[in-house]
This record gives C-alpha cells, sequence and structure tokens, in this order.
C-alpha cells in the first residue's frame, strides 16, 4: 500500500497517480474525499463525457449485481483508450472487496478504479486489503486542521485579490471545519460578496456567512443533544425567525459528535469512567453543556456516536450540493439526532 498523507497529497497529484490503477479514498470528511476523487479522476484526462470510457457508479447499483464492477473492469473500450471507473458510497460491501481484490491478481491493462468510502476502520475489509497491495493508492481524508483551513482560506481569498484581517480570519474559521467542500463553500460565498474590496473584515463574515448568535445556536445544539424534542423545535424556530442559518446548527452539533467520538475512544482505549474524560477533554467545555456530554458518553457506545457523526457528516455534504433544500436537510438530520439522543436517554 501506498498511504498518501494529507500534506502529500497536492505533491501525489502531480507526479505519482500514473504509477497505480486503484485509488482507495475515505475518510470521515467526505467532502474532502469527494473533492480528492474528483482531482484524481480529472487528472487520469479520461473525457468525463464520455460514457464508453468514463464510468460513475453508485455502490447500490452492484446490489444484485455483484459482478459489475469487475464487468466493467475487464471491458474493452469501444474506441480503444484509457478508461475509468468512479464508484462511491462504498463502506466495506463483499462485492466491492472480491473485486479489489481479483482487480490486484489480475490488474486491468487500460482501466483504472477510484474508489470512494466513508471512514473504514484500520485492518477491516478494504483497508486490510489496501495495507497488504502496492499496487493501491490509499488517502485517507480527516477533518481539516487549522494549518489546513487557514491554507484553504488564503487560496479562495486570493483568486479574488483579498486579504483578510486577523480578527475576520479567527471569526471565519469557527464557521469552518469538518467537511472540505462546505468550508469551500462558504469561502468561495464571502470572497463574491467581497468582490471588488481590497479587505475581508469581520463584518463581512457576519454578513455573509451569518450572524454568529451563539446562544441561540448553543441552545439548538444543547437540545439536540439532550434528546430534547419540544425543546429543539423552540430553538428551530427562533433560529428560523432570526433569519440565521440552521446550518451553522448542523456544523455546531458536527463539532461536538466529533469531540464526543473522541472522548469516547479514549475513555474505550483506558478503560476509564466518563467524569475522569471530562477532566481532561472535557475542560473548555461551557459549565452548562458537561453534563449532556458526560450523559451521552454514558449511554452511547463508540459505534452510536460514529454513526450520528456519518449522518451529519453527509447532511453537510448534502446541504452544499442540494443549498436549495439547505433547511429542509438540516432540520430531517437534527431530528433524527435528537430522536436517537431522547431513545438512549
Amino acid at each position: 500500500m501506498a498511504e498518501v498523507k494529507s500534506h502529500e497529497f497536492d505533491q501525489f497529484l502531480r507526479n505519482s497517480t500514473r504509477l497505480y490503477r486503484i485509488f482507495l479514498i475515505y475518510g470521515p470528511d467526505r467532502g474532502l474525499v469527494s473533492e480528492r476523487a474528483g482531482l484524481i479522476a480529472a487528472g487520469t484526462k479520461v473525457p468525463a463525457d464520455d460514457p464508453f470510457a468514463f464510468v460513475k457508479l453508485d455502490v447500490t447499483d452492484l446490489h444484485g449485481n455483484a459482478g459489475r464492477l469487475l464487468d466493467e473492469a475487464y471491458a474493452i473500450g469501444l474506441f480503444g483508450g484509457q478508461r475509468l471507473i468512479w464508484l462511491r458510497g462504498v463502506a466495506n460491501e463483499k462485492a466491492v472487496i472480491e473485486a479489489v481484490q481479483a482487480l490486484i491478481d489480475k490488474p486491468s491493462e487500460d482501466c483504472s478504479l477510484i474508489i470512494e468510502a466513508g471512514d473504514l476502520k484500520k485492518g477491516v475489509g478494504l483497508r486490510k486489503i489496501a495495507d497488504g497491495a502496492r499496487s493501491i493508492a490509499s488517502i485517507p481524508c480527516y477533518a481539516d486542521d487549522g494549518r489546513a483551513l487557514n491554507a484553504l482560506v488564503d487560496a479562495e481569498l486570493a483568486a479574488e485579490n483579498l486579504r483578510i484581517t486577523p480578527a475576520a480570519r479567527h471569526l471565519l474559521l469557527e464557521f469552518l471545519g469538518g467537511d472540505r467542500i462546505a468550508s469551500r463553500n462558504e469561502i468561495q460565498k464571502l470572497a463574491l460578496y467581497c468582490r471588488g474590496l481590497e479587505t475581508v473584515d469581520e463584518q463581512h463574515v457576519f454578513d455573509i456567512i451569518g450572524d454568529a448568535s451563539a446562544i441561540s445556536a448553543d441552545d439548538a445544539v444543547d437540545a439536540v443533544l439532550k434528546g430534547d424534542k419540544e425543546g429543539f423545535l423552540h430553538e428551530t424556530r427562533k433560529i428560523i425567525t432570526s433569519k440565521m442559518s440552521i446550518f451553522l446548527v448542523l456544523q455546531s452539533c458536527l463539532r461536538q459528535l466529533q469531540l464526543l467520538d473522541a472522548m469516547r475512544a479514549e475513555m474505550d482505549e483506558k478503560n476509564t469512567q466518563p467524569a475522569q474524560i471530562m477532566q481532561t477533554q472535557g475542560r473548555h467545555l461551557h459549565f452548562r453543556r458537561k453534563p449532556v456530554i458526560e450523559a451521552l458518553l454514558k449511554s452511547w457506545s463508540a459505534a452510536t456516536i460514529a454513526r450520528e457523526m456519518n449522518r451529519v457528516q453527509s447532511a453537510i455534504l448534502q446541504t452544499r450540493q442540494r443549498q436549495s433544500l439547505e433547511e429542509s436537510i438540516a432540520l430531517q438530520t437534527l431530528l433524527a439526532v435528537v430522536l436517537q439522543a431522547s431513545r438512549k436517554g
């Protein structure tokens, strides 16, 4: 396996993609997974508008037709030349695992395979196969850290010849993270709003990304995590009435779930109690939220947290892809988390 770390990806894209036929792109940041898959697809130079050379599949297309992926991989192009299969939505489906193993044993001479997957565990399924195969480029995609987000801000604003004040940057970064496509879209929206100016300031960030009404967002997130259905409906009505974007609640909820995931992992690894984890990783939490997080650590397993985190991440990506449905997608997703929390409670 050739594992491409986040800081190595740009160089890998420029110099090394031609050395591989299979690309496994996975991780919790679904936007970044999709973005990197698109860059690799573009780098193959296979025309995206040629249905005989460029095949896009969803993993559901393999249901009831497990051999389709191999049939496509070994098919001969009508006009010859290189071919590309782009497979999306993969977890650890048996049909995909078997097809990848077959392609390792008997590579296709003229076909490349890009696999978009979720957050795969090490040593299981596709990652287990990739770990032992030199012919697979494995590309993990985790949520952007501060350095990556700053680089993204600089790159998008530079395209519009914009600078940003330190205070505005700090405020902007509070709204970003969790999903690369969502973060990029927010910055592009800000850049478009400020086109023709020289500098982006705090007021511009407030104006275009939304009034950072932290109390309203925090109250809604607390209601979600507590499983308080009535409180959630009350807070979302206030948010919608105030014209604040419900997307901010979705994003804030994701951050709390990511923190919860890290805390639960440490709790399981060290076999400690929630109260002990709260004293280390939970020190910076607002005092009102601490009992909520501690209760979830007691009642939610690591698998439950991962499922809800993936649910919210998927919704964030959907809101960026279908912005006209942003409010509906966000509300439905948050309500689903509320119901899950209420059942566990």
